[in-house]
């Protein structure tokens, strides 16, 4: 059991109605593998600036996650700064510097290529290409994506998508995609170009499995305290590979299964800013989390429906 992910890491300053961090642990491979390494191990593939600290490895070490594949450059470490007002679907960014990343290549170490399950998170569509030539045979592929590349990339991006098993991406991002406002037309759009499975993460609204002819609605786990959204979509990303590299199984159950898991895991990252709110998930967490889910969804059928006599006179 192994998953690779591919992606930023990062500084993020961030600041909501809830309060502010400056600096903090981010980007799209930190907050997918603190997730997946709930259920398995995963193999990290970034760029760090000289600047990244000794105590940020030694986390993602203690979690388990291989560093082999995160390349160190001098020079200062990916930042973003960003400001959420009380509608949380929405980031504004205040400032964003690439830094090292700006020139990342990815470079898959050889003892990474075998991986059963490869995740990339939503760098160039160019580089998420060059990714796909470097591994084996996994039995899934899935990206991300994000505006700027579906604007300023789209044909490279388009191309990628044909290659991969699945897609995770937001309601506006699957909509500028497709020119189609209804997310279930853009989803069957989407399935069209290639993928075997699109997931639309909707925020605080939950997310669709678009799955063959198959569709499958999951809301947001309903959480009381919500203090910062950065990075719930890689940690969803991260709860959703990595269990179905821990079932080993892509039956439809399965996959199903996947997205609740990873609604779940995305619910402990917006409870606290950073990483911090995942750091305190662990399995007897998860499978609480899981069952409340099912539970609060789940609806029983009246074996007998009543006939309704409709009154037509003067209509």
């Amino acid at each position: 059991m192994t998953s690779l992910v591919v992606g930023s890491v990062a500084f993020d300053t961030v600041e909501t109605p809830f309060g502010r961090v400056d600096d903090a642990l981010g980007g799209t491979a930190v907050y997918f593998s603190v997730a997946a390494t709930l259920f398995t191990q995963v193999k990290l593939v970034g760029v760090v600036g000289t600047d990244f600290p000794d105590e940020a490895t030694a986390l993602l070490r203690r979690r388990g996650v291989d560093l082999s594949g995160l390349q160190r450059r001098d020079g200062r470490t990916f930042r973003w700064v960003g400001q959420y007002d009380y509608d949380m679907n929405v980031a504004h960014t205040l400032d964003t510097r690439l830094n090292v990343f700006e020139t990342f290549h990815p470079a898959i170490p050889e003892h990474y290529r075998d991986a059963e399950f490869v995740f990339l998170g939503n760098i160039d569509p160019v580089l998420q290409r060059e990714v796909l030539s470097q591994v084996k045979s996994p039995a899934l592929t899935a990206l991300d994506t994000m505006n700027f590349w579906i604007s300023g990339a789209r044909e490279a991006l388009v191309d990628v998508v044909r290659r991969v098993d699945a897609i995770l991406i937001n309601e506006g991002e699957i909509r500028e995609l497709t020119g189609r406002y209804n997310v279930l037309d853009a989803a069957r759009e989407v399935q069209a170009m290639g993928p075997r499975y699109v997931v639309v993460k909707r925020g605080e609204y939950g997310s669709f499995l678009f799955a063959g002819r198959e569709m499958f609605l999951v809301p947001a786990y309903p959480t009381f305290d919500v203090r910062d959204t950065t990075g719930a979509g890689d940690s969803f990303a991260g709860g959703f590979i990595g269990y179905l590299d821990r079932c080993g199984s892509l039956d439809l159950s399965d996959v199903k299964a996947a997205v609740v898991y990873g609604t779940v895991m995305a619910s402990f990252t917006v409870e606290d800013f950073s990483v911090n709110g995942l750091l305190r998930a662990n399995a007897g967490a998860l499978h609480d989390r899981f069952k409340r889910l099912a539970e609060i969804t789940r609806i029983e059928v009246p074996v007998d429906i009543p006939e309704i006599e409709l009154v037509t006179e003067g209509v």
